[in-house]
């Protein structure tokens, strides 16, 4: 991947929930001169294990050869749905980049409490690893893992879509989709 093709296509994948059983997924193809190309959507059970076929679903609807890495806001979404990017990977041959925005001590504790004995979910989460800290061109500090490419290269990219504040371009569209697609149809 030429990470400073002009023409480089990220898909975001970001979410929106209040409370409900199943929660919006939105997907937004966007290119690096920031034009959107594409969208799609799919649903998740909040609490559920079921994340991955649902960005799965969205990418196989959208049925792109172009994208070139597909960028995550989070690797736990849904209420503990805990997504699987190395399993995006192999099924897609695309790099994957999870973001978050915040520092913590992680969620482990929090997955044993609310999720006893739920030993599937616990080993899915600490196999995403350790995310590391990455400073982006708009002064904000993120934080970043990355599956199919390296590091530098998926921090490069973070930055190159963020325009304003800390969050890339891909997945603050796409958060505003899903969250106006649920309004909509709730």
């Amino acid at each position: 991947m030429h990470i400073a093709k002009k023409g480089l296509r990220v898909l975001g994948i970001a979410e929106s929930y209040y409370g409900r059983e199943r929660s919006t997924l939105a997907g937004v193809v966007m290119r690096k001169d920031m034009v959107i190309d594409g969208i799609g959507f799919a649903n998740a059970t909040v609490g559920g294990m079921d994340a991955t076929e649902a960005i799965m679903s969205i990418f196989s609807m959208l049925s792109r050869k172009d994208i070139n890495c597909i960028m995550l806001s989070g690797c736990i979404i849904s209420w503990f749905n805990v997504i699987d990017p190395e399993k995006i990977l192999e099924e897609t041959g695309i790099p994957v980049i999870g973001v978050s925005y915040e520092d913590s001590e992680g969620l482990e504790a929090d997955i044993i409490h609310h999720f006893p004995g739920d030993q599937k979910r616990l080993n899915a989460y600490k196999k995403l690893g350790m995310r590391k800290s990455v400073d982006i061109r708009t002064g904000y500090k993120i934080f970043v893992r990355s599956w199919g490419m390296g590091f530098n290269d998926a921090s490069r990219l973070c930055s190159d879509f963020t325009k304003d504040g800390k969050v890339p371009e891909p997945l603050r569209v796409a958060r505003l989709i899903a969250k106006s697609s649920m309004e909509y149809y709730a």
